[in-house]
Formats: structure tokens, C-alpha cells, sequence
């Protein structure tokens, strides 16, 4: 891990990046960013939901996701300049009707090339694990 760095960043300043894209519109909020970890916060609210009335997997996909897009975004390697995600897998445990739900990012891999991200959802006001999800992301390099 010594090869990447961790760009300093504000929770504000991941927060405005959302604006205007589809974690803006879904009303994901990061919370924190410590330690190479980064944490967010999703109200849930009727959009978020599928016709059943539970919680859609899409919408608790994009919160991972967005957790864990904007982790390897602070942890790009020397020289790179971007990413993108290559794959992604999500085991859904539980479901929200409302409240909300909360996401941690970890590292599981930080390499020069690729990085693999875990990341946990739970329920805000239970702590009940509602998914468990991974995903690989390819570093990219000015050309």
C-alpha cells in the first residue's frame, strides 16, 4: 500500500462531486472520510423503493458503489488519473422501508493497476448488515 498515497479530500468537497449525477439525485451523503475508509448515509425515500415496496438492490448497489468509487478515487496511485469500475458483486441479507441506510468502504487490495473495495450497508437505526458488496476497479493512465 505504500505505493498509494491518500489524497486529502473534505466531506464536503465528495459531497458537491455528487451534485448533479445520480448519487446527488438519489440523495447519498457522505459522512465521513477516515483513515483510507469512506462512509455515507442514504435517507430512504419512496424512489429508492422497488414496486414490491421494498428496498430497491439498485439503489443500495449505487450507495457501495459510490462509497467505494470515491475510496480508490482518493487512493490513486502515482500518475493515474482516473478509474472505472470493472466488476462488482452484492449479496443483499435484509431490506429498509424507510429510515435509512449507511455504508462503509475499506480497502481489500490497493494495487497499480486495479484495487478491489468491500464495502458493508446496514440499516442506520438497527445496525442489521442489509448487503455486503465488492468491486474491482481498473487504475487509468493518461495516454
Amino acid at each position: 500500500m505504500s505505493h498509494t498515497a491518500v489524497t486529502a479530500v473534505t466531506v464536503e468537497q465528495l459531497n458537491a462531486l455528487g451534485q448533479g449525477y445520480f448519487p446527488g439525485y438519489l440523495g447519498l451523503e457522505i459522512t465521513s472520510v477516515d483513515n483510507g475508509e469512506v462512509a455515507a448515509r442514504m435517507a430512504v425515500q419512496p424512489h429508492h423503493l422497488a414496486p414490491n415496496g421494498f428496498l430497491h438492490a439498485g439503489s443500495v448497489v449505487t450507495l457501495a458503489d459510490t462509497c467505494c468509487g470515491y475510496a480508490c478515487r482518493l487512493h490513486l496511485p502515482e500518475g493515474a488519473n482516473n478509474f472505472t469500475t470493472i466488476e462488482l458483486k452484492s449479496n443483499h441479507l435484509g431490506t429498509a422501508r424507510d429510515g435509512a441506510i449507511v455504508c462503509v468502504a475499506k480497502p481489500a487490495h490497493l494495487g497499480r493497476t486495479t484495487q478491489v473495495w468491500d464495502a458493508v450497508v446496514s440499516n442506520a437505526a438497527s445496525g442489521k448488515t442489509i448487503a455486503i458488496f465488492r468491486c474491482t476497479q481498473m487504475i487509468l493512465y493518461p495516454k
